[in-house]
């Protein structure tokens, strides 16, 4: 059995990376295979021409080696770009069937999962926190390390982003690469584009959820998870 699941999450793995999402992500690898180093070369004269269309002195003492420390800090912010969920989620264990019983809705949660991102619409960050379970396949009773999740949150965050796909695609690495009966993803984040411009709401915040599996079919699932979390001592804002 444990064979067969391995082919079957193999088979869905190679699936996935024929996604529009990984495709982006190939694309970006190909673009971005320059060093780093090479990269910030290139950045510095384009931000440069950046500060004078802005009407700055790029010359003068506070912003001499700013193209440069910007270019160095969006390489930062997008550096999950050419990253895949796969080099976290790859690490996973099967836990003994006394450990996971066959008919159980048992889920394993890790929330408050904080995260800065970058708006792909004004370049303005978002920053938030994330709260994700999934419940484990009885039949494979396969998980992933706890810091996994976090690290797929942080993999999605570091790209240009818009929440509302970032939400779909943290709950959809898990679905396809662990295989779960469901999974839920719940985003709270604060937008600077409405903060600094626009509709200037200092006090408003976007929640975003997405489901996959027995998630979509079983309601009392989500109300469970939203009471697991409540139990939590400083309750997350979105309760």
């Amino acid at each position: 059995m444990g064979d067969a699941f391995e082919l079957r999450r193999l088979q869905r793995v190679t699936m996935t990376n024929s996604s529009a999402d990984d495709v982006q992500t190939e694309t970006a690898k190909g673009m971005n295979g320059l060093p780093n180093a090479e990269r910030v070369r290139r950045l510095v004269p384009l931000l440069r021409d950046v500060l004078v269309l802005l009407g700055e002195d790029p010359e003068r003492s506070g912003l001499l080696r700013t193209p440069e420390r910007w270019a160095e800090a969006l390489l930062t912010y997008t550096q999950g770009t050419s990253a895949s969920p796969e080099d976290h989620l790859r690490v996973i264990f099967e836990m003994d069937d006394d450990d996971y019983p066959v008919g159980s809705d048992d889920m394993i949660i890790v929330d408050n999962i904080h995260f800065t991102s970058t708006c792909e619409h004004h370049m303005a960050p978002f920053r938030g926190t994330a709260h994700v379970a999934y419940i484990p396949n009885p039949e494979s009773r396969i998980v992933t390390g706890l810091s996994k999740i976090s690290r797929v949150v942080t993999l999605f965050a570091r790209r240009l982003q818009i929440q509302e796909r970032m939400t779909q695609q943290i709950a959809r690495a898990i679905d396809d690469h662990l295989e779960p009966l469901g999974v839920i993803a719940v985003v709270q984040a604060a937008h600077f584009c409405m903060i600094q411009r626009g509709v200037e709401q200092r006090e408003s915040t976007t929640i975003t959820t997405a489901r996959r599996g027995v998630f979509l079919t079983k309601p009392e699932l989500e109300t469970r998870f939203l009471e697991y979390l409540r139990m939590q001592d400083g309750k997350p804002d979105i309760l």
